[in-house]
This record gives structure tokens, C-alpha cells and sequence, in this order.
């Protein structure tokens, strides 16, 4: 059963892994479309209200969010990186830091996820409000990128979605780790009794 369980951790932890640098890509991409429509219709960068098109102001006022989203997702990428510091991919047993790098990760993964969620909800009704119809006559006019498209907004459910499930196998393996090590204490003393 130890075989089977150590497979297992070792594809859960790259799964946290994969999950970790999937957050940091969307991260980069998420303003792709934002830049591409909505930077050119400001053309004073310090006087966000005067604008070609109304509502695009979301681009500047995405622009701390994004950043704090990048650290964030490298943050990830490091923690996931701590299960292979710590051998949590290949011990038979697990120890405290074993323990101690499951918890961060999964902490981190959900904390992430749930403030990402809430501000990206916010900026996704914040780009619902551009004025879509000056911004079509604006790209036209400037040949630039015209999208209603709120994808990079709504991707992220899936995205953090995968982030939740790879810690959530990961808290299970920790669990089904530690009844298999249970069994094996179990059975090593039952050994030794019988010995006796």
C-alpha cells in the first residue's frame, strides 16, 4: 500500500506545483486584453477621468491589484517548491516539515484564491461599465484591439479551482499518510508483543 500512496504524493506535490505556475501565467495574461483595448484611450497617464472612452480607467486601476497578483503567484510557486525542499514527494514517513510545508500550502492556495476571487469580481463589473460603444469607434479609428470579452476575468474560477483540488489531494495524501503509518506502528508493535 506504501507503494501506491508514495506514487501518489509524488504526482499530488507536482500537481501543487503545476497549479502554482498555472496562478503565475494568468497572472501575466490576465491584463493582456485590458492593455491591448484600453491603454491608448487615456492619453494624459496622470489624468485617469480624461478619457476617449468612458470606463477605461479599469486598465490604471487593475495596475496595483496586478502587481500584488504577481508576487503573490511567485509566493506560490516558491511554497510549492518547499514540498520537494522538504522530500514531501518521497518520504515514506512524514515529519513536522512535512506537515509544516502542507499546511502553508494549502493556507496560501486558499488565501490567494479568495482574494483574487473578490477583486477580480470587482474589476470584472468595473470593465462591464466601459463604454463599449466609443470604444468599438475608438479601435476602429486607432486600429487597436475591440473586445466586450470578460474571459481573462472568468477564467479564474478554473484556474484557482485547480489551485483548491491540488491542495485539497494534497491534505488527503497527508491524511492517508498518516493511517498508513498508524497501521505500520501498529503492526511493528504487534510484532514485538508477539515476539516477546
Amino acid at each position: 500500500m506504501y507503494k501506491k500512496q508514495m506514487k501518489i504524493q509524488k504526482i499530488v506535490c507536482l500537481l501543487v506545483l503545476a497549479a502554482s505556475v498555472v496562478v503565475f501565467l494568468y497572472s501575466l495574461g490576465i491584463m493582456t486584453d485590458l492593455y491591448d483595448s484600453l491603454y491608448y484611450t487615456i492619453p494624459n497617464k496622470d489624468n485617469l477621468d480624461r478619457s476617449r472612452v468612458d470606463g477605461a480607467r479599469v486598465y490604471y486601476d487593475m495596475q496595483p491589484f496586478n502587481q500584488q497578483f504577481l508576487k503573490f503567484s511567485i509566493g506560490l510557486i516558491l511554497c510549492s517548491v518547499l514540498l520537494f525542499l522538504t522530500n514531501t514527494n518521497t518520504r515514506r514517513r512524514y515529519y513536522v516539515s512535512n506537515i509544516v510545508a502542507v499546511v502553508i500550502n494549502a493556507a496560501i492556495n486558499v488565501y490567494v484564491a479568495v482574494w483574487a476571487h473578490s477583486r477580480i469580481a470587482e474589476y470584472k463589473a468595473q470593465f462591464l461599465q466601459v463604454d463599449f460603444e466609443a470604444l468599438k469607434k475608438f479601435a476602429e479609428r486607432q486600429h487597436t484591439l475591440y473586445t466586450e470579452s470578460t474571459f481573462w476575468f472568468d477564467i479564474h474560477i478554473a484556474v484557482f479551482a485547480f489551485a483548491i483540488i491540488a491542495v485539497v489531494l494534497l491534505i488527503a495524501n497527508m491524511i492517508w499518510k498518516f493511517q498508513l503509518m498508524k497501521e505500520e506502528k501498529q503492526l511493528i508493535e504487534a510484532g514485538k508483543g508477539a515476539v516477546a
